[in-house]
């Protein structure tokens, strides 16, 4: 999403390589992927930063996030991109298990195979289970520090063990 006019900043104070990044021709490069629907309504897709390109298919990590959440035995989940040498990345899902569940690899595989909008491309090639995520001080979860602890991990098989981090 581009976006331009009187409100919108005119740029960032002294921060010339910022602006030349974000800014063109006086308009501002927010990140943002959204689309239009047949009715002319904007929907938010996700931050073009987060994007998954895996095996040169595009998946939206906030698609599979509002999925994965649907789990029962699911507190909180973030997907991430994670380096797969096949496939340049592969999906990673890290997920915080509710207190009560006792939830396994296999059981968020099965749920993710019997779920219709999830193609087979967007299914997480490998998932953590994780005690938190670490957030933002809003209280967001904060992809940043995950993409830096995550990618840095070669991928040396498909899934993870189940193993609470």
């Amino acid at each position: 999403m581009y976006l331009r006019g009187d409100v919108v900043t005119p740029g960032y104070w002294k921060q010339d390589e910022l602006n030349r990044e974000r800014f063109e021709d006086g308009w501002l490069k927010t990140g943002d992927i959204v689309r239009w629907d047949e009715n002319r309504y904007l929907y938010y897709t996700d931050r073009f930063d987060d994007l998954i390109i895996t095996g040169g298919e595009n998946v939206y990590p906030k698609e599979v996030e509002n999925i994965l959440a649907e789990h029962p035995s699911v507190a909180e989940v973030a997907v991430i991109g994670t380096p797969h040498e096949r496939w340049v990345e592969q999906v990673t899902a890290i997920i915080v298990p509710r207190e009560e569940a006792n939830v396994a690899i296999a059981d968020i595989e099965a749920f993710c195979v019997q779920h219709r909008g999830l193609a087979g491309y967007k299914r997480p090639r490998k998932v953590l289970f994780v005690s938190e995520l670490p957030k933002t001080g809003s209280g967001k979860i904060n992809k940043s520090i995950l993409k830096q602890q995550y990618r840095m991990q070669q991928s040396t098989s498909e899934t993870s063990g189940g193993n609470i981090v």
